[in-house]
């Protein structure tokens, strides 16, 4: 009884620290930028901004040069597919919840260089430097 125990308990920490090892390898594939880190890749990098919130939310305002691909319309799958997987990836939204869901997706889909830009666009909207075009 005590060796079936034993191994019971070894079972479940080997897939605690299977699973965790998991999600810092899933993890490290998504970095978290600020908004000042972010204008530096656009300006370096050949990269991809796409902007996961709704239509409506991006055309009252968008950061400049982005992309809408709305995470909740039941063709997101469809869109974030058209994406590039050779480019880098930066997603941004309203305050980071639906651009961090995002991110999994694209790691699930074979992306490799993902950027998640912290606090969305509502960080971006108070660095004094950065573009934000906003419906008039």
């Amino acid at each position: 009884m005590k060796k079936i125990v034993a191994l019971s308990l070894g079972l479940i920490a080997l897939s605690l620290v299977s699973s965790c090892i998991d999600e810092k390898i899933e993890n490290s594939k998504v970095k978290l930028v600020t908004a000042e880190e972010m204008q530096e890749i656009l300006d370096m990098e050949d990269a991809q901004l796409v902007d996961v919130r709704t239509k409506k939310e991006y055309e009252e305002e968008r950061i400049k040069d982005s992309q809408n691909i709305d995470y909740s319309s039941p063709t997101f799958d469809e869109d974030i597919a058209k994406l590039d997987k050779e480019k880098p990836v930066i997603l941004y939204c309203r305050g980071g919840v639906r651009s961090a869901k995002c991110a999994k997706k694209l790691i699930d889909a074979g992306f490799e260089k993902i950027y998640d830009l912290e606090g969305g666009i509502s960080k971006w909207k108070h660095s004094d430097k950065l573009k934000i075009e906003v419906k008039s």
